[in-house]
């Protein structure tokens, strides 16, 4: 699709993956059976949120790895990246030079897996369903822009936005865009448990047990029509508790392929010597990790102490002490590969100095030492985030103006309890949703932001970040963009720390690698297949 021509050269260019290789070619994990592909994801269902696949709910990464398998959006990201391309949709276009309408034209016969036909109005209803609901910490601020959903027969639907925005068509590729069905989504309430049903390239089968689910099985859709090539019959998604499990079942042949998220330690060795039969695929990666902040909170309410946070931590000493050379410092929400990227807090901040940081809080009345605790999840970002915080803690402590504890809680109960406001520090990572700048800026600093946090910039909110969305050339939009990066670097209600690699680990045999993961760490598996190179 030609949105007025959309240019991502900072990404576009990225995406050419570097494969180690060694050894003879395996044979899988069972023939000529489904591929089974490993993750670290958790998948859970609790009590605050019993729908955790629901396209109007989820808002994780190992979430929307599955929706995109299983539920078809109007548009897709191709291969290699760039401008979105129509997929249910046979076309897509803005009608207007102000990017304020968007009509798109379904293919002809799309059929969800159980024969009922896919018209306009389901689009309409999918769209209108995840606007209603409008979840707390969901995926509602991608569509909120939305002002009403037009529908012209049974193909064509047309979006009217409230304002300007030229990456609608990329928001349009998102799992929280899929078409549902009617009678299966309720229209203004969750969808509770671990089923998917929809138009998309495959049908799924989880397995569960207790709360989480372990294994899913996909399907090849035969009434799948779209825009994506199918390379496989069957893949099953295994979910391990560690990355150490996930690397002793590839090295036993017992799964095909390992990805998100390899450790540190698995990357590394592998790029040094990936093991007989097993072939690395390393790419540059647009994942970020940074520290949230409870900005009503009295210990870091005054911008001052997170401004000597920010003058304090030292990115460089924790990329290469605790992962090597699988990360790098990060120095902005926007990260390197991305346009507009601009390394603000290195530019307010310079090097690690706890003199500067002592004088920030001196000159803001701020008495020391500031106390607070620094929370992680403990079983979802891999076990080098306990390191990561302890050393974050002894580098605040050793200044003598912070004094800091450290507590690790699991997943299921770390993130309610962080949308709940229980936390002053967090770590958090982002995945993005589209390769964009605006998808490191409006989540954070626009109406229902991700985080569910108290901090607002109304120049932010209501001037530069509609003014990016106006630019249909987005290097045009990079000043502005810029702008948005100090704004974080000066009021710090997010505190960037680093950007990580892709790895994934495959048996020789196993086709498709390079396309089935990109750099914003989505899984295409139908990109996957059996052959010899």
């Amino acid at each position: 699709m030609n949105r007025k021509t959309l240019v991502l050269p900072a990404v576009v260019g990225l995406l050419a993956p570097v494969l180690a290789a060694c050894g003879a070619s395996g044979s899988g994990s069972d023939g000529d059976g489904a591929i089974v592909v490993g993750t670290t994801d958790r998948l859970v269902a609790s009590k605050d949120a019993p729908a955790p696949l629901d396209p109007a709910i989820g808002y994780e990464g190992g979430v929307w790895n599955v929706l995109r398998q299983t539920v078809q959006t109007l548009m897709s990201i191709p291969r290699g990246g760039g401008a979105p391309v129509p997929e249910a949709a046979e076309s897509c276009t803005f009608t207007d030079r102000a990017n304020e309408s968007y009509r798109c034209r379904l293919r002809s016969g799309l059929e969800f897996a159980d024969g009922g036909a896919v018209t306009a109005e389901d689009v309409k209803y999918s769209i209108d369903r995840v606007i209603r609901i409008k979840s707390t910490n969901g995926p509602v601020a991608l569509l909120d822009n939305i002002d009403t959903v037009e529908t012209k027969g049974e193909r064509e639907v047309v979006f009217h936005l409230r304002t300007p925005d030229a990456t609608f068509p990329y928001k349009l590729a998102t799992p929280p865009a899929g078409i549902v069905q009617q009678d299966t989504y309720p229209a203004t309430a969750a969808r509770a448990g671990f089923q998917v049903d929809g138009s998309g390239p495959y049908t799924m089968k989880p397995e569960v047990k207790g709360d989480r689910i372990v294994k899913v099985l996909f399907t090849r859709n035969p009434r799948y029509k779209g825009g994506l090539k199918v390379m496989n019959d069957k893949v099953e998604l295994d979910y391990f508790p560690d990355a150490a499990a996930m690397g002793r079942a590839l090295d036993e042949k017992k799964i095909d392929m390992m990805t998100r998220t390899m450790s540190p330690e698995q990357a590394q060795q592998m790029v040094a010597d990936p093991g007989d039969g097993i072939k690395l695929t390393e790419m540059p990666g647009l994942a970020i990790r940074y520290l949230a902040f409870d900005t009503e909170d009295p210990a870091v309410k005054n911008k001052a102490v997170r401004q000597a946070m920010a003058q304090i931590i030292d990115r460089g000493r924790i990329a290469s002490e605790v992962y090597g050379t699988t990360v790098e410092p990060l120095y902005s929400l926007i990260p390197s590969g991305i346009t507009a990227h601009s390394d603000s807090f290195f530019n307010k901040y310079g090097e690690p100095s706890a003199a500067k940081a002592a004088a920030i809080l001196k000159d803001a009345g701020i008495h020391t030492p500031v106390r607070f605790t620094l929370n992680y999840a403990s079983d979802y970002y891999g076990r080098e985030t306990a390191t990561e915080f302890r050393m974050l803690q002894k580098q605040l402590n050793a200044t003598g103006l912070f004094d800091v504890g450290v507590k690790g809680t699991p997943w299921a109960q770390y993130r309610p309890a962080a949308l709940h406001g229980d936390y002053t520090v967090y770590g958090m990572g982002w995945f993005p949703d589209f390769p964009d700048p605006d998808n490191y800026t409006a989540p954070f600093l626009g109406a229902n932001n991700f985080l569910n946090s108290p901090y607002r910039s109304v120049r932010a909110r209501t001037d530069l970040i509609p003014q990016t969305r106006r630019e249909t050339d987005r290097a045009a939009a990079a000043k502005t963009f810029k702008q948005l990066q100090d704004i974080v670097a000066e009021d710090v209600p997010v505190l960037p720390v680093w950007q990580g690699k892709q790895y994934v680990a495959s048996l020789d045999g196993l086709t498709g690698v390079e396309w089935a993961v990109n750099s914003s760490a989505d899984i295409h598996l139908w990109e996957l297949g059996r052959g010899t190179g």
